[in-house]
């Protein structure tokens, strides 16, 4: 494979895209698609003209993005911006794809990298920085995973434990971003509610909930970052939460814990508490544990190091980190964190900025920059 070849090839083939009216971010996902059919053909012969052959291929994929995208779009028109209390009205089609691409010919992370692209309209981008791995890593997987799944009968669908994973990783990309993707993850949750007597599915809606109602505190007028701590919990939406946590104690009554109820009762305690200060700390810290059991996650771990930090005292909450992998997303910007809890602004001061420099989303960014800005201005004073 004549790496140079390729890369020389890339900025012209971007350039014929853009030029027949792909915007510049769908024409990128396209080009790095047809670089990995590439990767992948390209060993057993070059095209005869490698440069047609990779326009052809890229524009290809570019109309089967924007087709998809046009989909989901129409989906969204069907429901209004904010989801609204109750159970869905109607049910389209959209819940069964979601089933029917989590297939079990496929592993778990690969269906709902599949799903999230095919069905979810995410790009290869925007799955792989969800999953942490490079774009072009990502759209390897669900290329395979195309392949997997071609020709095969769709007579099986896959398990609501990975269209759970999918619809939360759906939730989660419109938590950060698209307002209509969190929305849409919230309708489909609750018609797999309405459908499936199943706890965890009550308690992923409950957590989507939960987390939902905070959503217009969570940023500024002028797009940056509000902590959980500085937001103004008047601009909460009680009803959500009242909602929220009816749908999760039934779903704890049922005495059969997972995953995702014990993600719910955390955002449960953040939300039942009137300010800030007022949050119970060492329930949360139990409920981590239990996380911890469940999952043995390392995002989870360090999670739980920031509420053993509230509970017990920052160096409590440090004692917990030092365990942990420092390469995990965030590590450094909680290490940063407790460190200036502990009454340490120079080290805080230095781990902010270099959180900054680490972090993949802007809004982010740029409140780690300024943490950093503000304890160096505290110093000069």
């Amino acid at each position: 494979m004549d790496e140079v070849l390729l890369r020389s090839l890339t900025p012209g083939v971007l350039a014929v895209l853009v030029r027949r009216g792909a915007d510049f971010a769908a024409a990128e996902d396209a080009v790095q698609e047809a670089l990995v059919e590439a990767v992948r053909g390209w060993p057993a012969g070059l095209p005869r003209d490698p440069r047609g052959w990779l326009i052809t291929v890229a524009w290809r994929k570019f109309l089967d993005g924007a087709r998809a995208e046009a989909a989901r779009r129409r989906r969204e028109g069907l429901v209004e911006e904010q989801p609204q209390a109750g159970p869905a009205p109607s049910v389209d089609d959209t819940l069964q794809l979601y089933f029917l691409c989590a297939h079990p010919s496929l592993t778990p992370s690969s269906a709902v990298a599949l799903t999230l692209r095919a069905v979810g309209g995410l790009t290869t981008r925007q799955i792989a920085r969800a999953y942490l791995v490079p774009e072009a890593t990502m759209a390897q997987r669900i290329s395979r995973a195309k392949r997997t799944v071609a020709g095969v009968r769709f007579d099986r669908p896959g398990d609501v434990a990975t269209v759970l994973r999918v619809l939360y990783l759906v939730f989660n990309e419109g938590y950060s971003g698209n307002v209509d993707l969190a929305a849409e993850a919230i309708r489909l949750t609750r018609q797999l509610a309405a459908s499936i007597d199943h706890p965890e599915v009550a308690g992923l809606l409950a957590l989507m909930l939960l987390h939902h109602a905070r959503r217009a505190a969570r940023t500024a007028p002028d797009g940056s970052l509000v902590p959980l701590a500085e937001q103004d919990r008047g601009r909460w939406d009680t009803g959500m939460i009242a909602e929220g946590v009816a749908i999760l104690q039934s779903a704890l009554a049922r005495d059969r814990l997972g995953e995702f109820q014990a993600q719910a009762a955390v955002a449960a305690l953040h939300a039942d508490a009137p300010t800030a200060g007022e949050t119970d700390w060492v329930q949360i810290v139990e409920w981590y544990d239990e996380l911890v059991r469940l999952t043995d996650n390392p995002v989870v771990r360090l999670n739980r190091a920031v509420a053993v930090g509230e509970a017990d005292g920052p160096r409590a909450g440090l004692a917990a980190l030092a365990g942990l992998d420092a390469a995990l997303p965030r590590y450094t910007a909680v290490a940063a964190y407790l460190h200036e809890r502990d009454g340490d602004p120079v080290t805080a001061a230095r781990l902010y900025a270099e959180a900054a420099h680490k972090a993949a989303d802007l809004a982010e960014r740029d409140h780690l920059t300024r943490q950093a800005a503000r304890l160096n201005a505290g110093r000069g004073r």
